[in-house]
């Protein structure tokens, strides 16, 4: 558990014996971020007496350890449609249209890391963009939801890194390479952030800033894309939405350093690994 100020974590780990064991065939979700309703006072409690240690002395993994889908949604802000348009390199030879008319599309769960992992970029030839974004996370098992009761339906929300790499192969394919979904630096829950369409969003690459933007510019916001993604999947506790990018995306090379923030969620850092995964170019 967090405490903003002063800058520390409090283990609180305890809690988790209160969850349920489960057998085989084991549940499509998480199960921390399915009981995670009747652990808030627990958690509260253990917080009064676990054990701190300062933010920078500890690796933050995923906080979401075991989500069943992490669904993106492309295309959904108009300066990035229009950049795409503008930019081959994003392209690849395709038009880019839409969300609506591209639907969203999954990232392995493989790919998953947290802000203390870093990004091992592959494919030195080629381009690896950074693509910050809204993470929303799902917190039970729901289908077809109206937008007017989606948002009973998140348990909360992280920064989200969907790394992207440049080509002609589908998205899903591009987008699930190991340790191109980043997710953190911690869970904010749902209750904290009253509306999730009006916050601002940064990133920088190196301490130059990338990308800029606001929530509100989304095209499906957080609703409509609970909504939307729903109506094709049943969705489970500790499912991710990466609501989409704004403008701004741009290569990254090995040994840069990422910088993100979202308001009312927090700031981090991800550094991109000195070496690619798939080669053994070192970066200069």
């Amino acid at each position: 558990m967090l405490d903003p100020e002063r800058n520390t974590l409090v283990d609180v780990s305890v809690v988790y014996d209160q969850i349920a064991p489960r057998r085989y065939p084991f549940p499509r979700e998480d199960v921390f971020i399915a009981a995670l309703p009747g652990l808030r006072e627990p958690i509260r409690e253990a917080a009064k007496w676990g054990e701190e240690f300062a933010l920078c002395a500890v690796k933050l993994d995923s906080p979401v350890a075991n989500p069943g889908k992490i669904m993106g949604a492309p295309v959904n802000y108009e300066d990035h449609a229009v950049e795409g348009r503008k930019d081959p390199g994003i392209a690849s030879g395709r038009q880019i249209p839409s969300i609506g008319d591209w639907g969203m599309f999954l990232k392995a769960g493989s790919s998953l890391v947290g802000f203390g992992g870093e990004i091992s970029l592959r494919f030195a030839d080629r381009r690896n963009d950074h693509e910050l974004e809204l993470g929303v996370v799902i917190a039970d098992t729901c289908t077809q939801v109206s937008r007017s009761d989606a948002m009973k339906h998140v348990a909360g929300y992280c920064i989200a890194l969907d790394m992207t790499l440049r080509g002609t192969e589908f998205q899903c394919f591009r987008k699930s390479i190991d340790s191109y979904s980043v997710l953190g630096p911690w869970l904010v829950t749902a209750d904290e952030i009253e509306n999730p369409g009006a916050l601002d969003l940064e990133l920088k690459v190196n301490g130059v800033v990338r990308q800029k933007s606001n929530t509100r510019h989304l095209i499906y916001d957080v609703p409509r894309l609970i909504e939307f993604a729903s109506s094709f999947y049943t969705l489970n506790a500790g499912d991710v939405i990466m609501t989409g990018t704004p403008a701004g995306v741009g290569p990254v090379k090995p040994g840069d350093r990422l910088d993100m923030w979202i308001e009312k969620v927090g700031s981090g850092t991800v550094w991109i690994a000195p070496n690619y995964a798939s080669s053994d170019h070192v970066a200069e």
